[in-house]
């Protein structure tokens, strides 16, 4: 099993849907270029509208940065019911028939968490405005330890 990178800081996405690719970017300790390059590779674009209305485009980007991702979507419950790390589906929305979403990463870390946003456009993207975000459902992450910062 590999272990993640202590997410520090959010990876912004360099391209206006490219949230997917910064999100697994921030779980990866990677920056953006390197893991859309990652993801290029795998036939993953950003401009691919499945990319943030299917889950299977992030899950093989994070198989094959050697992140393990939970089997299935679970609903989103409660910040208190998170794993510690997590991709969150958020601004869940249906665009003609078709499920759309922002991928963020949760973390807890010593008791605190954060949200990690990609969106450039953002003032700060470590976010701790849990009210304003309504998270639709959840992937949770492992193998992550504290000894990998």
């Amino acid at each position: 099993m590999t272990l993640l990178a202590q997410p520090k800081k959010p990876v912004i996405q360099q391209e206006p849907t490219g949230c997917g690719i910064a999100a697994c970017a921030a779980l990866a300790g990677l920056d953006y270029e390197t893991a859309r390059t990652r993801a290029a590779a795998l036939g993953i674009h950003a401009h691919d509208r499945t990319l943030w209305s299917q889950t299977a485009h992030v899950r093989r980007l994070l198989a094959s940065l050697s992140i393990e991702a939970a089997e299935d979507e679970q609903p989103f419950t409660g910040w208190d019911d998170l794993p510690d790390r997590a991709l969150l589906a958020i601004k869940w929305r249906w665009v003609n028939g078709v499920p759309f979403w922002h991928w963020v990463v949760f973390v807890r870390e010593g008791g605190v968490c954060v949200v990690l946003d990609s969106k450039a456009a953002l003032k700060t993207n470590v976010r701790r405005d849990f009210g304003r975000m309504a998270p639709k459902w959840f992937i949770g992450v492992t193998g992550y330890s504290n000894a990998c910062g």
